[in-house]
């Protein structure tokens, strides 16, 4: 029975409107009332601190959250990337870093789940697969355990181009791995590290792309260090230090995939690389939200005088209505197109929506401020946090705002194969 002492918040997303399925409609809900309830109220105080939101994922555990993405043969929910996105942006709308770390644990279940078995595999690797991920969802289903998902080094690897220097050495029994990964979100407060890295067979091998292997390696292994400080301008509650492997032994069945599958992934599912987005599109509509209740006289914390009679707020909040819409929709069909093999224009959308989503998120972070005042900044209230935390999303590997425009203009002009050379 829900304890809200407050007007609850209406979904983002409408279930009629959207066509939302009457599983997306119960747990959206239900994100949507633990973040009214429980992350909002907390998120200015782990902002300050730098610190990682553990009581939003004891709640989200609790709530049934934790294992959204499991297959249901599992015991999860079985939910696909739109249903995930659509819940997760709601919890985005109240905390822009739970959001964003969730991402991470989700995406251990997502892309050993529902992504994986899209793919075309052998049998006894479908088999070997099969075993080894019921031992990750069990940790999570039974134990509470959180996922992390090191992805970045610093170089190309995580934008695709290039494989990815930290190393698996294969040996008996297991793996030896060794490397960095930098920016590595819920570090110190994850139970495992889902580390993407290039597997070897012996010492002299190179790296390759297609030797990419998914290992979760247990935070408490020996050679495993968190380093380097965190204080970062926004979306400080990720606590994304550093995670130096330094001979670190992974035993056999640590595999979140089996090897080679993430390459075959990565080229067959694109919109795999689409789960940072529900953080900043819950951001977006936080922006817009704000603007309404400050005009209206119902923020919080702040003497309840109406200011929405002026028509210079009135056309301001309407241009934050248009691009919320355009945001919305694109990014809506963008999700619901996710699947193995799209076709190209599903990509490219993917790509826009991507772009949009990033873009706009602070743009309407922005338009909030300039349409509610200075007022509108103390840190006492979230919208200067919303502001902060939404600056982020342009950069994020691998898909950057910059990266997008450039797959997508070079896709509008040529079809696969295609060059300018004689």
């Amino acid at each position: 029975m829900s304890t809200m002492t407050h007007e609850p918040d209406t979904p983002m997303f409408d279930p009629d409107a959207w066509a939302l399925s009457d599983q997306e409609r119960d747990l959206a809900a239900v994100a949507r009332e633990i973040g009214q309830e429980k992350i909002a109220p907390r998120a200015a105080e782990y902002d300050r601190a730098a610190a990682f939101p553990i009581e939003n994922y004891r709640d989200m555990y609790d709530a049934g959250l934790m294992g959204i993405c499991i297959p249901k043969a599992h015991g999860g929910h079985g939910l696909s990337v739109r249903g995930y996105a659509v819940v997760a942006a709601e919890i985005g709308r109240y905390c822009g870093s739970t959001a964003l770390t969730w991402n991470m644990h989700v995406c251990s279940c997502l892309w050993s789940g529902a992504l994986t078995d899209d793919l075309d595999m052998a049998e006894a690797d479908r088999h070997h697969h099969e075993t080894t991920r019921a031992i990750h969802y069990r940790r999570i289903l039974d134990d509470g355990a959180i996922y992390a998902q090191p992805f970045s080094e610093g170089g190309a690897a995580a934008a695709g181009t290039v494989a990815f220097g930290t190393t698996a050495l294969r040996v008996d029994g297991g793996w030896i791995v060794n490397g960095k990964k930098i920016f590595a979100s819920l570090a110190g407060s994850a139970d495992y590290y889902g580390v993407l890295c290039s597997e070897l067979q012996n010492p002299n091998d190179r790296s390759s792309r297609g030797s990419t292997l998914y290992l979760a390696i247990p935070a408490t292994s020996d050679g495993l260090t968190v380093a380097g400080d965190w204080d970062p301008l926004g979306m400080r509650g990720t606590v994304s230090r550093n995670l130096l492997f330094e001979d670190v032994f992974v035993p056999d069945g640590s595999e979140l995939m089996p090897s080679g599958i993430y390459f075959k992934a990565a080229s067959q599912w694109p919109h795999m690389f689409m789960t940072l987005t529900p953080a900043y599109m819950g951001q977006a509509q936080a922006a817009y939200d704000f603007t309404v209740k400050y005009l209206r006289g119902e923020m919080e914390g702040v003497p309840p005088v109406k200011r929405r009679m002026y028509p210079t707020k009135q056309i301001a909040v309407a241009h934050m209505r248009v691009m919320l819409e355009q945001t919305k929709s694109v990014w809506f069909q963008a999700i619901s197109e996710a699947r193995a093999n799209p076709t190209k224009d599903q990509v490219m959308r993917a790509y826009a929506a991507q772009y949009t989503v990033m873009e706009n998120a602070n743009e309407l972070a922005q338009l909030a401020i300039r349409t509610c005042g200075g007022q509108s900044m103390l840190k006492s209230l979230a919208l200067e946090r919303i502001y902060r935390d939404s600056h982020c999303g342009s950069l994020m590997l691998p898909w950057t705002a910059e990266l997008c425009l450039d797959k997508l203009g070079h896709d509008c002009l040529y079809e696969p194969g295609e060059t300018d050379e004689e």
